[in-house]
């Protein structure tokens, strides 16, 4: 797995980046198929995990959180190639467990706090504290927005990977951004079917968002119920 590895990394990456990347994926691997981690079966499905997850970090600035962390995509990749510092939000037990033995193997800087987003994005320590949020497959953008954005620091950006976006959704994405205290300032395409949206913290959230457990999910702020691709 390290040469396929060592493919994804700028020609100057250190061997150190290599060859944890290459073990972040192994362990990815076992923990898949212990723990229901990811979809991948094999090692080439979880190369492609790891590249989506690479593909981002031109856009990322630490500290980092990624809510919503599952096996750690696009997180730990990114803190690997990056040396950046990442906090990991995932409230499956298993999944956290996980994330604290793969840190603590790779020796990567960072924590995992256990808990939803919606609760723990209001615990003072952690809202505001942050120069960029990402989260990979965890609902619709508005959604993802308000789950991602009380976490920013203003100034900061969330890094959000998306597959197809329709008007609609982005429309509703722009008003919840506003909302929340954020502004879509940048989207581009990463391959045929991926893309990148950035939305900057431009204010302060107001205190009541993210709302309670489960509701960003059944009620996304914006715009009117829109169809949406969460590929």
């Amino acid at each position: 797995m390290i040469d396929e590895i060592g493919l994804l990394l700028p020609g100057g990456a250190d061997e150190p980046a290599r060859s944890g990347l290459a073990r972040f994926g192994e362990l990815l691997l076992l923990g898949s198929a212990a723990a229901n981690l990811t979809g991948a079966k094999d090692a080439a499905a979880v190369v492609e995990h790891i590249a989506d997850a690479l593909s981002i970090r031109r856009f990322v600035r630490g500290p980092l959180i990624d809510v919503g962390s599952g096996g750690g995509l696009p997180g730990i990749p990114i803190a690997i190639a990056t040396g950046i510092d990442v906090t990991l939000v995932e409230a499956t037990i298993r999944k956290a467990r996980f994330l604290e033995d793969t840190l603590r193997a790779l020796d990567i800087h960072g924590r995992v706090v256990v808990g939803r987003a919606e609760d723990v994005a209001h615990d003072p320590q952690l809202r505001e504290h942050f120069a960029c949020a990402t989260a990979r497959a965890l609902g619709g953008l508005s959604t993802v927005l308000e789950l991602t954005l009380p976490f920013l620091s203003i100034g900061g950006v969330a890094v959000l990977q998306r597959g197809a976006v329709s008007d609609d959704e982005r429309r509703a994405a722009v008003d919840a951004a506003l909302m929340l205290g954020g502004e879509l300032v940048g989207e581009e395409r990463l391959g045929e079917r991926r893309r990148v949206l950035l939305v900057e913290k431009v204010s302060a959230t107001p205190d009541r968002f993210p709302r309670r457990t489960g509701v960003p999910a059944k009620r996304p702020l914006g715009l009117r119920s829109v169809s949406v691709d969460r590929s």
